[in-house]
């Protein structure tokens, strides 16, 4: 794999509302909330890109359903880490015995994205986010 950098954080949550509510009004932070995705992204200093998805939002675009499957934990937050090819980092990493939840695929947005979870939960995108690169 070459990761290139953190590509993204976002928390998951189950409330929008209550999300946007405790980083814009609690935590102080800009939020913009996105209608036509329900997605929010919060503006922080020293971060390409952080972000509040929902659980079901989350569920959609890895799963194609609304609901998280019950074989899976159900994660908190959601890390995309940059990589150069994505399908050759998703060889390396089932050569190395990791199961992905999303195959190599191109989200309506334009990343190209593949998903695994951690052992602690934690859903791992591998991406490649044209926005965010210079080259």
């Amino acid at each position: 794999m070459k990761i290139r950098f953190v590509a993204g954080f976002s928390l998951i949550v189950e409330s929008a509302d209550a999300a946007r509510e405790f980083c814009g009004q609690k935590l102080g932070l800009a939020v913009e909330f996105e209608a036509d995705s329900r997605y929010s992204t919060v503006n922080a200093r020293g971060t390409k890109h952080f972000g509040l998805w929902t659980l079901r939002d989350a569920a959609l675009s890895t799963f194609g359903s609304e609901t998280w499957p019950p074989e899976h934990p159900v994660p908190q937050a959601t890390l995309e880490l940059e990589d150069e090819d994505v399908s050759e980092a998703v060889s390396e990493l089932q050569a190395n015995g990791v199961t992905l939840v999303q195959d190599v695929r191109t989200e309506t947005w334009g990343q190209v994205t593949a998903r695994l979870i951690s052992p602690d939960g934690l859903l791992i995108g591998i991406t490649v986010t044209p926005w965010l690169t210079d080259d």
